[in-house]
This record gives structure tokens, C-alpha cells and sequence, in this order.
């Protein structure tokens, strides 16, 4: 069940984020949950083994690297998720922090609840 609430949260805050980031478009819920559901997938699968091939990047930037990593990870799923269109580098960055940050805002609330 803890799975079903993240990816629910995650839908519901990019769906709210592609109404805020002019540079962000979705199409329907539907595709945000998508898009919740590939980027469980991608952080899961592709993540690591990125993490792995650019580790002594990572250490070099003190870890900001990361953040790349994650735009990196919007890019794809843009790519592979239909009605999900990022226009570019800079706005897939800002979309991962802000995802990120207001999904563990809202999953933290959701735990403490508990």
C-alpha cells in the first residue's frame, strides 16, 4: 500500500507542477500517473547504475551532480511516457528539485499521520 500512496503522491504533485513550470506539459492525470509509475521504474533500474558511472564526478561536485543525474532521469521518462513533453535541460532540473522536494514534504505528513 505504501508504494500505491507514493506513486499517487508523485502523480498528484507533477500533475500540479506541469500547471506552474511553463516548461512542463502534461496531458491528462492518466499520464501523470504514468509518468509516477516510469519514474518509479527508472530511479529504481537506470539510477544506480548512473550513480555508479559518474560517482567520481559526484565527489568532485561535492554531490550537485546528483541533480543532473535526476534531470537527466525527467528527460527519459518525457521520452518515453506519451502526453509528458519537458522543453528542455534547464526546466526537466527545476521540475526533479521541485518534484523531489514537495513529494517528500507530502509523503513525510503522510508518515507522521501514521
Amino acid at each position: 500500500m505504501n508504494f500505491l500512496t507514493r506513486l499517487l503522491i508523485t502523480a498528484l504533485v507533477a500533475f500540479g507542477l506541469s500547471y506552474l513550470l511553463p516548461g512542463v506539459h502534461m496531458d491528462s492525470f492518466i499520464a501523470a500517473l504514468i509518468l509516477a509509475l516510469v519514474l518509479a521504474l527508472l530511479n529504481t533500474l537506470v539510477k544506480p547504475i548512473l550513480v555508479i558511472l559518474t560517482f567520481p564526478i559526484t565527489i568532485i561536485t561535492l554531490g550537485l551532480f546528483l541533480l543532473v543525474i535526476n534531470a537527466v532521469i525527467i528527460l527519459f521518462a518525457a521520452r518515453l511516457v506519451e502526453g509528458f513533453k519537458v522543453d528542455g535541460f534547464w526546466w526537466a532540473l527545476l521540475f526533479s528539485i521541485l518534484l523531489s522536494v514537495a513529494s517528500s514534504l507530502l509523503q513525510g505528513s503522510d508518515e507522521r499521520k501514521s
